[in-house]
């Protein structure tokens, strides 16, 4: 007896699915505006569920060949222009991929499904040999797409997170240690941590390891913010409008912008940095050099840690690398002119 094929997915499938027209499928598959973000979603989702993508290119990688790698990026463009760990990091990349005559394919997304809808079309449709995932999440739904996939990538974050994908990640937890250490060893018994967003899993991570870390303090404050300079501001003008008994006299930032951002606020404020408070920022930049005072840091080489990531990423996809978890070195402490014991 003949077996009945299956029936080819179409796109006409899909936009069933989803109630729409099959153009609305092909502008949300080709990332055109003209679309709600809800409905966006709905048609990734509808396609995921039927195991359809586009064919959007004919060209078929060459053996173990790579042209092109995917990074897909959950922030606004802008933010994202203004991130020095991000540009840091892509230029990293970059460095690595140049030597092998391959290019990077950088998409900006607006949510995990659409970061998912985007991963599973570049793959279906050959547009990459493989991918680097940032920023994840617990319970991270691009873990099993990987695996279900079959899709090279390695993952930047820590192994807790990744599932058994490749990962390359930094010990956040000890850097955040080190740091509260520092500041308590200074004489510091009130300090706060201005963090990033909350559902991202190296937020998570450093915001238990401070908890730990800052038990034995008088006093202990953590904001979650969503990384951005104004997001900076607020937090460290709400930390420091207490009065002086009640507010940190150090503060701990989750990246150098909104270090940057509260150094303005203390000074609008009326108050010195670091006779009336101490600020630290995360993955020194030459930002933290431009200040008066300039910003004692938790310095990360970024731009080794993206070229690492690449390496490894080439050793996956042609199965020469090591599979498994690859830690990189830890943020360290580089005071400068920004912290000092308090007054």
């Amino acid at each position: 007896m003949t077996a009945t094929p299956t029936p080819r997915v179409t796109i006409k499938d899909v936009a069933a699915r989803a109630g729409v027209s099959k153009g609305a499928v092909s502008l949300a598959f080709n990332h055109k505006p003209g679309l709600s973000e809800g409905t966006r979603d709905r048609i990734f989702r509808a396609a995921r569920e039927l195991g359809w993508a586009p064919n959007l290119t004919a060209r078929t990688l060459a053996g173990s060949r790579v042209d092109v790698v995917g990074l897909a990026v959950c922030r606004p463009a802008r933010m994202l222009g203004l991130e020095p760990w991000y540009m840091e990091f892509v230029s990293g990349v970059e460095s690595v991929l140049a030597e092998h005559s391959c290019s990077l394919l950088l998409r900006l997304v607006r949510n995990m499904d659409e970061e998912v809808g985007v991963q599973e079309s570049w793959w279906r449709g050959r547009q990459i040999g493989g991918s680097i995932l940032v920023d994840f999440r617990a319970d991270d739904p691009r873990v099993g797409l990987a695996e279900r996939l079959g899709v090279p990538v390695v993952a930047v974050g820590h192994p807790s997170l990744t599932g058994g994908l490749t990962s390359v990640w930094t010990d956040d937890a000890t850097a955040v240690t080190e740091a509260v250490r520092y500041l308590a060893a200074l004489g510091h018994r009130r300090i706060a941590r201005v963090g990033g967003a909350a559902a991202l899993g190296h937020t998570a991570i450093r915001t238990a390891a401070f908890d730990e870390a800052a038990g034995a303090l008088a006093g202990a404050w953590q904001v979650a913010t969503d990384f951005s300079g104004d997001a900076g501001a607020r937090a460290t003008r709400s930390l420091l409008t207490a009065s002086a008994p009640d507010r940190p006299t150090a503060i701990v930032y989750d990246n150098d912008i909104m270090a940057v951002a509260g150094l303005s606020v203390a000074a609008e404020m009326g108050l010195r940095v670091p006779d009336d408070v101490s600020l630290l920022a995360w993955d020194d930049s030459q930002l933290c050099r431009l200040t008066h005072p300039t910003l004692s840091a938790m310095s990360h080489d970024v731009h080794g840690f993206g070229a690492e990531v690449a390496r490894t990423l080439f050793g996956v996809i042609t199965g020469e690398g090591t599979a498994g978890s690859h830690p990189v070195p830890t943020p360290v402490l580089t005071p400068r002119g920004s912290t000092a014991p308090p007054r």
